[in-house]
Parts: structure tokens; sequence; C-alpha cells
């Protein structure tokens, strides 16, 4: 009888539906990995978790343990708890997510786990973070990239980081996006005074490096008549920068904050944008930007590198804090209409490149590698990857 390879998956704050880029990975990533006959057991903060999936979710084990609601000390010390329970539980896989948490690598590594890092970008860079902060963040992505036994990246980017800096090899698995259906229903554009097609959308946390006062200026300074700016998302721990957005917001009537919204509220606002942007300064794999081309918006986004790497034509994007350049890029882009067989084909070409079946399946043949178990390995038949052929050995 088939036993399964089991997971534990560690380094989010929950799921399902909980505000951020990770936990949006690990939701889908964990759910497709049971679809290939794999036992995953995510490790998530109680704070965060909603009550209602506090010990399973979608046939996926939900293991909750307590954490500090703190900006600097949960993400560490949530980990070093998660480590611990991990190894009393002994999974075949302790897959960590993010540079902060893979602090507790040598920890997992001394307790005899067998450790996937995947790295989804150098946080250290994010504006937020003190001098102290970034320094832990950089010794947790040489830690993981060091001493685990296998790591994954999100990004081109990334996979030459780890190569250059640290002489490791890595696998290159980007972030997915699920294929949504578009609705017809609008009661959340009813609800925030919304007229389909006529709204700027922007999806994210409400942290420094996602810039929303540059893009709540730029729609300031733009001639855009009959449009709003909508700004979806809230923050974790408000601060100044929560502060200086909402006043930024509050000063223009056109300018629309929804807080944080999900499921069906979500969906509607995708469907009906007239158009999305990123204008961030920092990103690993922007999820939210591969949502949003998914339902087939246009988008525009910052000329970083891991916006550019999504691949999308060139007049998408701006100089990163470039106001004036973004005004012209919203002008330019509310001047025009987008016809449906274009929305069609860019939502094939998301559906084909980032598909979650085909990252959970490649997924999966690193974990193999790493378990080192030849017998266990021989047991899972993955369709549309020769294992020995398409990864690299983690050593």
């Amino acid at each position: 009888m088939k036993r399964p390879l089991s997971v534990m998956m560690l380094g989010l704050r929950g799921l399902p539906n909980v505000q951020g880029g990770i936990e949006a990975h690990v939701q889908n990533l964990a759910t497709y990995l049971q679809d290939l006959d794999c036992r995953v057991d995510v490790i998530v903060r109680a704070p965060y978790q909603p009550v209602e999936h506090r010990k399973v979710w979608n046939g996926i084990r939900i293991h909750s343990l307590w954490s500090p609601v703190s900006k600097s000390l949960e993400a560490i010390t949530h980990t070093a708890v998660g480590v611990l329970y991990a190894a009393i539980k002994r999974p075949d896989i302790l897959h960590i997510h993010a540079v902060g948490p893979s602090l507790m690598v040598p920890l997992a590594r001394l307790l005899g786990l067998k450790v996937v890092v995947t790295h989804h970008g150098q946080d250290y860079d994010r504006q937020k973070w003190g001098k102290m902060a970034k320094f832990m963040l950089k010794t947790g992505e040489y830690f993981g990239m060091k001493m685990s036994n296998g790591r994954i990246v999100i990004s081109e980017v990334l996979q030459n980081l780890v190569r250059n800096e640290y002489g490791k090899r890595s696998t290159l698995i980007p972030n997915g996006v699920v294929m949504p259906a578009l609705t017809e229903s609008a009661a959340t554009l009813e609800k925030f005074g919304l007229t389909a097609g006529k709204y700027i959308l922007t999806v994210s946390r409400l942290v420094p490096e996602k810039r929303h006062l540059d893009l709540i200026e730029a729609f300031k300074q733009g001639r855009l008549p009959g449009w709003k700016l909508v700004i979806v998302g809230g923050s974790d721990h408000p601060d100044a920068y929560t502060d200086a957005v909402h006043a930024a917001a509050a000063s223009h009537e056109d300018v629309v904050m929804t807080g944080f919204q999900s499921g069906l509220a979500l969906k509607e606002l995708f469907t009906h944008a007239g158009m999305f942007v990123l204008p961030s300064s920092h990103e690993g794999l922007p999820i939210a930007m591969l949502e949003a081309l998914s339902f087939g918006l246009p988008v525009i986004a910052s000329d970083i590198p891991a916006n550019l790497e999504v691949g999308i034509a060139a007049n998408h994007y701006f100089k990163m804090g470039d106001v004036n350049a973004l005004t012209a890029r919203l002008e330019q882009f509310a001047a025009t209409t987008q016809d449906s067989a274009a929305k069609t084909e860019l939502r094939a070409w998301v559906d084909n490149k980032y598909n979650w079946e085909d990252i959970a399946e490649k997924t999966l043949g690193v974990y193999l590698k790493v378990a080192g178990n030849n017998n266990l390995a021989r047991q899972y038949a993955l369709p549309r990857f020769e294992l020995k052929n398409n990864f690299e050995l983690m050593v």
C-alpha cells in the first residue's frame, strides 16, 4: 500500500484567506500537493488563524501554535516553537517559507529534520525594517540557503543570488495562480459606490514597499474623469505609514479604502476593475499581479526586477518611484478600451505559465530528492516531469 509523503509547512500566519503572499502561496501549494497524495500539515500562528479552521481545512491538517503579535518577534518566535513541534511529529519533509523563519534551519537540522526552504524574496530590503531586523533577515537567508537540504526560489533573480552569493544550486519554481471563474455579481461594487470598468484596483498589505502614496498622488494628478482608485488591504501592525495612506486617501473623494477583502467580494473587485496597478519597490514574484492577470486585467507595474520577470509587455511598466510616469500610464490605460479577445488571450497566457498543478508536481520532485528514499520515490508517478532530468539535486 502506498505510504503518503508527509510534509509539514512553516513560516506563514494562517490559512485560508489570511492576508499575505506567502499565505496565498502555501494555501494553494498545500491543496495541490494533497491531490498528489501527499499528507500535508501546516503550522500556523494562532492569533491569525480563522477560528472555524483551527484543526483542518480542505483536508489539510492545521496546527495552531502560540505566537506573539509583534512585527519584530512573531516570525522567529513562532518558527522556533514550530521547529520543536515538527521534531516531535517527524514529517518526511519540513518546508520552511521565507528567509526570516529560515533562521531556525540550523535548529531543524540539528534535530534531524530534512528541510526544504523556499526563498520568497529579499525581505531585508523592505522599508519597514531597521538595521538589526535587516541583519537578522540576511542571516536567515544565509542559514536557509547554506544549511537546508533543498532550496526553492520563485524567480530567476533569486536563483542568481543563491548561486552567486552562496555558491548553491536551487530549483526555480514560480508562484502560481488559480484561474478564477469571472462573476457577474457586483454587490461589492454597490457597497463601495463603484462602476464596473471605471476604477483602478490595487491589492496588498499596507506596508511602505507597496508605495500606495505614489499611486494616490499619481491618481490625483491624472486626468481621469469618472474613475476611482480602490485600495484593497489592511495592516497587521498599524503604524505611521498606515496612517499616512489613510490620510492621503481621505483627501480625495474618489479614493476608496476597502480594507482586507477575500472570497466573493475580492473576486467581484477583480472581475469588474478597469485596470490593476502595482507600484511597489520590493516583491518576490507578485501573487496579486498574477491574480490580476488571471482575471484578464490590464496591469501597470513598477519596473523592479521581480515585476519585470512576470513578462508582460514593456508599455505596462513605469520607472519605480516616478509619479509623473505612473500618472501618464494611468491616463493612457484609462483611455484604452480592452476587448474581450485580449482578455481571453491574457487569461490563457497566465494559466499556461503559472499553473499550480505544475508547480505542485515540481515541488514534490524536490521533496522526493531531499527525502532520499528510493522506495518512496518510486511510488509517485509525475506525468509531466522526469525528475532525474528536470530537478537539481540539492547538496
